[in-house]
């Protein structure tokens, strides 16, 4: 075992015994690999929904990309029978979150619905969590950015757009779940129902290869999906405990 998976599995085993039972919910996403296009219907949903600005071609060249969510490529096989696989790669809301443990300020941190959030007021920079990130989904923003008239006009009110020298993630369209949080509230209920929070890259995904729900929920979609015999979760020796959970790809 190396040394960062030795720190990660003392920091899992830091937390008491049933310490997110106590949550009222713990948010999960599956992605089944086998459904996924690569269509990248998700990204440009997740960009409108965001406030994702453009950066151009010239910053991209530099590494200065913000994208809360991609699709990654991987080429398997020889030509002529190679196969070309896809896997959407976005934060992965990690129970024992390397990110959090190394913020000097606190920005990042895990929330009552097991999400790995981030208080863009509250961040300094640093960019250690983008260090520690193993998953490579966290974005430095370099500027203020600007949306001419009238495309300033398309950006969501419930999202804030984001300023130079913050860090920027997936946050599981957070502010859907407190919509439908608000909603379930305002009709007497304690829960949410299952299906009621769909975050836009989930929305938006034509072959319905991504799932999003409570796991504490038995009955709920996500909690069948991510106990399928297929599933995994990316970099799972590091135990890091993600939130997201893959299933593979099923070879003809």
């Amino acid at each position: 075992m190396s040394l960062f998976s030795r720190f990660m599995d003392g920091w899992r085993k830091y937390r008491k015994p049933g310490y997110y039972d106590e949550f009222d919910y713990h948010w999960t996403m599956t992605v089944d690999l086998d459904s996924c296009t690569g269509c990248e219907a998700c990204m440009t949903a997740c960009q409108a929904e965001n406030n994702i600005p453009l950066v151009g071609e010239e910053e991209l060249a530099k590494g200065r990309e913000i994208q809360w969510i991609r699709v990654e490529r991987y080429w398997e096989g020889e030509y002529p029978n190679a196969k070309l696989n896809f896997l959407p790669m976005m934060c992965q809301h990690c129970d024992a979150a390397p990110c959090e443990t190394v913020c000097p300020v606190s920005a990042t941190y895990h929330n009552q619905d097991g999400l790995n959030t981030q208080i863009y007021n509250r961040c300094i920079g640093t960019r250690s969590c983008a260090v520690y990130c193993p998953y490579e989904v966290r974005y430095f923003n370099y500027y203020n950015h600007h949306w001419d008239s009238p495309l300033d006009q398309q950006l969501n009110p419930d999202v804030s757009v984001r300023g130079k020298g913050v860090m920027e993630k997936c946050t599981f369209c957070i502010q859907r779940i407190r919509e439908a949080k608000d909603l379930a509230k305002d009709d007497g209920r304690r829960r949410v129902r299952d299906g009621e929070v769909q975050p836009a890259c989930v929305q938006s995904c034509p072959t319905k290869a991504l799932i999003f729900g409570d796991r504490k929920d038995s009955e709920s979609q996500v909690y069948q999906s991510m106990n399928n015999p297929r599933a995994y979760k990316v970099l799972d020796e590091l135990n890091t405990d993600s939130s997201v959970v893959y299933l593979k790809k099923v070879d003809a």
